[in-house]
């Protein structure tokens, strides 16, 4: 369905857990930079009915079948995307409380998110989320323009957008301006009150795991997963070991919400 909100459509799927959790949060699916809501694929719904929590997955305005979104890029979008657009679809949709489940740009988004709107959210699962900007994702980025030039990628992602080429264009602009190369969110970590599972493969193609360090270091209901034979894309490479952390986290903290036995820190 398309949802109006801020001027434009947004592409929005809800999901239902074969088995319902009553009173469970939904968990919110945020994608990567080149993302949409069919990239994710069954991967959402194999979540649902693993923790019996909702999915709502959506495509951010100018992805997927969402409104196209000409104009280029802010050094700021990932802040914009977190402090303006996700609360505004969170109150249309009236979710509350609800866990952020991230991939990159998106675990990017819901970790400002959560430490700077100042509302509250049950948990944050972040895959291979950025904290600031290092060398190797430069690199990686470059190799992916390379890669729309010569090879069948950029038809790959006319399956998913309707504007592919503005998608694709967008990103390598302001990833590679020099305006961004400053760009860092670590100042958010420390105001997360809410449990994270930060989760990044060790062949990380964008990043080191200097990353996940980070995460580790400045915010405080913390659990780190580093996966072997993983590369940028968790959920893809380890879809199984993805989930099983996630139902942990979900566990973790509907124990802790309903009044059960506390969750043991992070």
């Amino acid at each position: 369905m398309l949802i109006p909100l801020l001027g434009a459509r947004l592409e929005v799927v809800r999901l239902s857990p074969a088995a319902p959790r009553p009173g469970a949060p939904a968990i919110v699916f945020l994608h990567e930079a080149l993302g949409s809501v069919s990239l994710w694929r069954d991967f959402p719904q194999r979540v649902a009915d693993a923790t019996g929590c909702e999915a709502v997955v959506y495509s951010r305005h100018g992805f997927g079948r969402s409104t196209p979104r000409p104009q280029p890029y802010r050094t700021t979008y990932m802040h914009d995307e977190a402090l303006v657009w996700l609360p505004a679809l969170l109150d249309e949709l009236r979710l509350e409380r609800p866990f952020l489940f991230g991939h990159s740009d998106g675990g990017s988004i819901a970790l400002i998110a959560a430490g700077g709107l100042g509302r509250p959210f049950s948990g944050l699962v972040v895959l291979a989320p950025h904290v600031n900007v290092e060398d190797e994702a430069l690199a990686g980025i470059r190799a992916a323009v390379e890669q729309y030039r010569t090879t069948d990628f950029p038809a790959k992602l006319a399956r998913h957008h309707d504007d592919p080429e503005t998608v694709f264009r967008r990103w390598p602009e302001v990833w590679l301006s020099a305006e961004h190369r400053g760009w860092n969110i670590e100042e958010y970590l420390p105001a997360i009150g809410c449990p994270v599972l930060a989760v990044q493969g060790e062949q990380d193609e964008y990043a080191t795991m200097e990353q996940l360090d980070r995460i580790d270091r400045l915010t405080a209901q913390r659990m780190v997963l580093k996966l072997r034979d993983c590369g940028h894309s968790p959920h893809r490479d380890q879809p199984d070991a993805v989930i099983a952390a996630t139902v942990g986290l979900v566990e973790r903290v509907l124990r802790t919400q309903t009044g059960g036995t506390p969750a043991p820190p992070c």
